[in-house]
């Protein structure tokens, strides 16, 4: 028996490994978005010689902007990749301009 009491880890019932497969995909990808979040926004907007233990007001408005920056623009690629799949695929084409 389990140790939730669902029964031998090894029953009919048991792990779906392509869903968790699926899952450490997701999860590598948000890993990497807010990673480069993170790099790209503190070389933009905190100076490299620290004054203080916290941002300031100007680094955090700073901050604050380039992540909905970041966000915007990762939007409107995605849509944009979205459309051209769909003009590629509805023309048979396997390429698209950005």
């Amino acid at each position: 028996m389990s140790l939730f009491g669902r029964g031998s880890p090894t029953s009919s019932g048991g792990v779906n490994h392509e869903r968790i497969e699926m899952a450490v995909n997701e999860i590598d990808m948000v890993s990497d978005v807010f990673n480069r979040i993170v790099s790209s926004c503190h070389s933009k907007c905190i100076s490299p010689r620290y004054a203080e233990g916290d941002l300031n007001k100007g680094e955090s408005v700073c901050i604050d902007r380039c992540v909905a920056k970041f966000f915007e623009v990762n939007k409107k690629v995605g849509e944009k990749m979205q459309s051209a799949g769909a003009n590629a695929q509805a023309t048979g084409a396997s390429t698209f301009s950005l």
